[in-house]
């Protein structure tokens, strides 16, 4: 590039959009690269406050923002998702259905950390909605060597940084366990909450049992429900580590592999989690669950859905932005809750 002066820029070629900030009205390209200045528009770039502009020289050795961008998207982008155009030097990528939104957090912070270029995207693990924004690329000088955009592309490896992965629909079954609402002393509060929190997901209850607090009547309702077709189990009650609490002891002789039983997230410290050996999951809830507007549950379920693994490493990680603030109206997850930095 090189620099002119406005009033010598007449015929000359943009090479990058400049932008015009009204605030409350406008915040959008006035002039697009390649752009031929005009004698009318000098008025125009001077009431924008460009006294001075740059002009294209071609460099064999640089690449454009806009091209840029476009490498740096290709690192991110994969199925289910779709580019914009470069626009003001920035590409995004928008979600072509409703999913998951994946994030391989540690190749992405290695390529932000090269300087000079950002990939910033929607927190990792969590849904979005077709049409939502995933992330926006750009480099932050008009020009850039090729050497280190080739660096960024070696950073990234050869798999997309991003991932948009289908949420399934699963057939669950329901058991609800506990003396006190087998023997109906009190209310099941807890199928309701169950219910619409799956609903969202489009989820489909096939099956549910009362039960009371003996370990192998619990084993035996969930290895039933599994024979009959569930995808997934959710026990309530009896997690806690009370004498009369056997759900936990019930999941594990029905489990072939126990993730973990307690998380560091509040409200959900309690949490269980297993899988059977055909990767199908038992979760016990705790008791927050059924009062509190979002928990553990929350962040775990659309993972379960989407059947990407929920590892003993992932749970311990959920410490860092784990504690929910219990806000008088919730916004999640507009929210710190279950995003870790």
């Amino acid at each position: 590039m090189k620099t002119i002066k406005v009033e010598d820029a007449v015929g000359q070629t943009l090479c990058h959009d400049i932008t015009q900030i009204i605030k409350g009205v406008t915040k959008d390209a006035l002039f697009r690269r390649g752009h031929v200045i005009r004698e009318e528009d000098l008025p125009v770039l001077q009431s924008l406050g460009k006294n001075h502009i740059y002009v294209w020289e071609e460099n064999e050795n640089m690449l454009h923002e806009n091209d840029a961008a476009e490498v740096l998207r290709a690192l991110c982008q994969s199925e289910n998702m779709h580019a914009t155009a470069p626009k003001e030097g920035k590409i995004d990528l928008v979600a072509d259905m409703d999913g998951l939104l994946i994030v391989d957090v540690e190749r992405l912070r290695g390529v932000n950390s090269l300087g000079e270029m950002i990939i910033a995207t929607r927190p990792s693990g969590f849904p979005v909605k077709k049409g939502d924004k995933l992330c926006g690329t750009r480099i932050i000088p008009l020009l850039i060597d090729k050497k280190k955009m080739e660096l960024a592309r070696w950073t990234a490896g050869d798999r997309p940084l991003i991932r948009l992965l289908p949420i399934k629909p699963k057939k669950y079954g329901l058991v609800v366990t506990g003396r006190e609402v087998s023997q109906r002393l009190i209310n099941d509060d807890f199928t309701p909450v169950i219910q619409k929190k799956l609903e969202e997901y489009g989820c489909t209850m096939i099956a549910r049992d009362v039960v009371s607090d003996n370990h192998e009547d619990i084993t035996a309702a969930i290895n039933k429900m599994l024979d009959s077709g569930a995808g997934m189990v959710i026990c309530t009650g009896g997690m806690s580590v009370d004498p009369d609490d056997k759900t936990p002891l019930a999941i594990r002789n029905a489990a072939e592999t126990v993730v973990g039983y307690g998380a560091p997230v509040l409200p959900g410290a309690m949490f269980m989690l297993a899988y059977t050996a055909d990767f199908k999951p038992i979760c016990g809830l705790p008791g927050c669950v059924m009062y509190s507007d979002r928990t553990i549950f929350d962040l775990a379920l659309p993972r379960l859905l989407a059947d990407l693994p929920v590892t003993a490493e992932w749970l311990a990680g959920l410490g860092n932005g784990g504690l929910c603030l219990h806000c008088p109206e919730c916004h999640f997850p507009n929210c710190s809750f279950g995003k870790s930095g």
